[in-house]
């Protein structure tokens, strides 16, 4: 009988381990994938801007010299990031792969012109800039027009501003969210001793010698879920950046590394001051309070 009580309290205590640990980890993971998201929230922003393409459209006058003229002094220009001659043969063949019929068939004749792409660097992706860049393109006797979508870039960009304030509001309420679930977690394991803390109390133990092994064995359970978090994080990064190369989101392993090593420290810092703050609800309890 006394055997199968031991068992059935060992199950127990490791159900309320493993719940910690998970609540723990679960929370951290969160966390931390939101920190992964403030802090690529400017690139992933910045990507997206950088696919918006002007495009200068040539008149058929224009001389091969004027035109290489031109992708040259693009290619030097600080607010360009790529740039590429799109032929009217090669734009033929874009649109009747699109549209699977070739139109050309119809008139005879090709009426697009010679074009140059230009994927601007994400920060001279604004109205104003675009506009200054287009009328500079605009005053070369050769540039029949400039095109771009400025309605689209004006959207992107109060688009951008919105989702960065509103990630900076959940990463800090998050937090405080993060906080007290872990809390909440280490109190109700904490709770399930309490009897056991107040017969150590009154046989002489003193406060610090009652809340020492729990403190540590919150830690440890805050070290174990923060491994598990972090192992969860890796994952996550590592298919994001093999999805989105891109995005090169491991450019910067200094600041990735910070965010673990924060990730890892707040899982110890949280539990180790929430199994204080329970322990020492617990101490300064009356003996007949413990049933309430």
């Amino acid at each position: 009988m006394s055997s199968s009580f031991e068992k059935y309290q060992k199950r127990r205590l490791i159900s309320s381990y493993f719940s910690v640990v998970l609540s723990i980890a679960l929370v951290l993971f969160l966390l931390g994938v939101l920190g992964l998201l403030v802090l690529n929230a400017k690139k992933v922003s910045d990507h997206f801007k950088e696919q918006v393409v002007v495009t200068i459209y040539l008149k058929d006058s224009a001389k091969e010299v004027e035109t290489k003229q031109l992708e040259k002094s693009l290619a030097m220009a600080d607010y360009v990031k790529s740039t590429e001659y799109v032929s009217k043969e090669q734009a033929a063949e874009s649109m009747k792969a699109e549209n699977g019929e070739d139109f050309m068939d119809f008139l005879g004749f090709n009426p697009l012109l010679n074009s140059i792409d230009v994927h601007v660097k994400a920060d001279f992706v604004t109205a104003e800039q675009l506009e200054k860049i287009a009328e500079e393109a605009n005053s070369k006797s050769f540039v029949d027009e400039v095109r771009y979508d400025n309605d689209l870039v004006t959207l992107m960009n109060n688009n951008v501003k919105k989702i960065s304030f509103w990630i900076l509001v959940l990463s800090g309420l998050f937090t405080v969210i993060a906080v007290l679930l872990i809390n909440s977690s280490i109190r109700l394991s904490v709770y399930s001793k309490r009897f056991t803390i107040k017969t150590m109390q009154m046989v002489g133990a003193t406060k610090q010698f009652i809340r020492r092994p729990f403190v540590w064995k919150s830690v440890r359970l805050g070290i174990i879920g923060a491994i598990v978090a972090l192992g969860g994080m890796a994952v996550v990064l590592y298919y994001i950046n093999k999805t989105f190369p891109e995005l090169n989101l491991l450019q910067n392993p200094v600041l990735i590394g910070l965010l673990f090593a924060g990730i890892f420290l707040l899982g110890i810092v949280i539990t180790w001051i929430s199994t204080f703050i329970a322990t020492q609800r617990f101490l300064n309890l009356k003996t007949d309070q413990l049933y309430y």
